[in-house]
């Protein structure tokens, strides 16, 4: 479990939550999960969102589930698998995310 805190990279309007997307580099808290994680500031990319968007084609994507993967600063994985479908949209933007995904959608 996961808490955004920020958006890297974007500028919002004063006392306004960030916006973030599928393929975006986002600051997070771990709320649930391994004890050397937790109440840490991490990177994370976001690889699936449950509110539809839509595709440059017309085409509307939306999945069952939010799910991010931690990565560095820098964009490599910290994990060595990503458990279900990866957004085509986030998989272009962060090659090494695509290469350790089972399913590209």
């Amino acid at each position: 479990m996961l808490e955004v805190i920020q958006v890297i990279g974007s500028k919002q309007r004063l006392r306004r939550q960030p916006a973030a997307g599928v393929g975006d580099l986002v600051a997070v808290t771990v709320k649930k999960g391994p004890l050397d994680l937790r109440k840490k500031v991490v990177h994370a990319v976001i690889i699936r969102q449950t509110k539809p968007y839509r595709r440059p084609d017309g085409t509307w994507v939306m999945f069952e589930d939010n799910a991010a993967a931690l990565v560095t600063p820098e964009g490599d994985v910290k994990g060595t698998e990503i458990k279900g479908p990866v957004a085509r949209e986030a998989a272009e933007r962060w090659s090494k995310i695509a290469n350790i995904a089972s399913i590209i959608v």
